[in-house]
């Protein structure tokens, strides 16, 4: 199978060089398959370093994000940050040293952690910047451009939007792992080898699999708009804008046919496995029944030769 091409992101050097004035970085990385938010804001309020701020404009409560803000200013542009409960975060105008103190206070509200390397080969980098005029919140080149009056909304669903694609991207890195892991049966199907799997690895690879395809179309929003922006036709052309530039409705098609390919693998092997398990216990049968019939043919012959001394008894008499 051939794999994923790896997108090209920024990085942050690239944007350090370049230092585009007026510019600041937003940066999102999938840290972990999901994080404890209640004891995440209690944590926060504990450190007293980030103020946990209500999304304004709101009618109902969003339980699965924490949006907190600096509580020390260092230049005039707020330092803020996007906690998600699929295990995501979003850091704006943030420096690497202090995102990575928040990376290090976050891993104990992690529950299935990533490792370091995973978690910044699939991170997004972005730039944004302010409008001065009245436009609309939006992406030109790339970059994030935030209206006068843009609100915490807008910022929030650019946020959900890159969040989500980082998710996707460590999905697809999992995907690429459990591809390489089967590689060896095509080789071995293809050549005619014996398959080197046991009926209780094939269990758990499709196991591995299945979990896999339910994470990406029944526990995300990867194959349809949130709730959230149903009635809120400005952020629902906004969020699905971003999801366009990270191309998230095509990368999730490919990785479903990617799937599909895989559960046809696994199901062949599993039917293989269970028909060559069928053939072991059908010569088990055949050889106890020869075994039996060997006993009686033993038996029948001890009884021939016991009877043989009275025979000879009878005659003599």
């Amino acid at each position: 199978m051939k794999k994923r091409p790896l997108r090209k992101k920024r990085s942050i050097s690239e944007d350090e060089e370049s230092s585009m004035p007026g510019f600041w970085n937003v940066k999102s990385l999938a840290t972990a398959d999901e994080y404890d938010l209640e004891g995440l804001m209690d944590g926060l309020l504990k450190q007293d370093l980030y103020l946990p701020q209500k999304i304004s404009t709101s009618s109902e409560s969003m339980p699965d994000v924490i949006h907190a803000v600096a509580k020390y200013e260092v230049e005039t542009e707020p330092r803020e940050v996007y906690f998600f409960r699929e295990g995501t975060v979003v850091f704006w105008n943030m420096s690497e040293l202090e995102s990575g103190n928040l990376l290090r206070f976050l891993k104990s509200y992690e529950q299935h952690s990533y490792a370091d390397k995973l978690v910044q080969s699939e991170s997004e980098l972005m730039l944004y910047t302010h409008l001065e005029s009245s436009k609309k919140s939006h992406l030109k080149e790339g970059n994030i451009m935030l209206a006068p009056n843009a609100t915490d909304l807008d910022k929030y669903t650019f946020s959900n939007a890159i969040a989500l694609s980082v998710k996707l991207g460590i999905w697809e890195a999992s995907l690429d792992r459990y591809v390489d892991s089967i590689a060896f049966v095509t080789d071995d199907l293809k050549s005619g080898r014996p398959i080197k799997m046991s009926r209780e690895e094939v269990l758990r690879k499709q196991g591995e699999l299945f979990a896999l395809r339910h994470m990406i179309n029944l526990s995300s929003d990867l194959l349809d708009t949130p709730d959230f922006y149903w009635e809120r036709d400005e952020l629902e052309n906004l969020f699905q804008q971003t999801c366009s530039y990270f191309s998230i409705a095509k990368r999730t098609r490919v990785m479903n046919e990617k799937l599909n390919h895989c559960v046809e693998l696994v199901e062949l092997l599993s039917s293989h496995l269970s028909d060559r398990h069928h053939v072991r216990l059908e010569w088990m049968i055949i050889v106890l029944i020869m075994v039996e019939v060997v006993f009686e043919i033993l038996h029948y012959i001890d009884r021939y030769f016991a009877d043989q001394p009275q025979t000879s008894q009878v005659l003599t008499s």
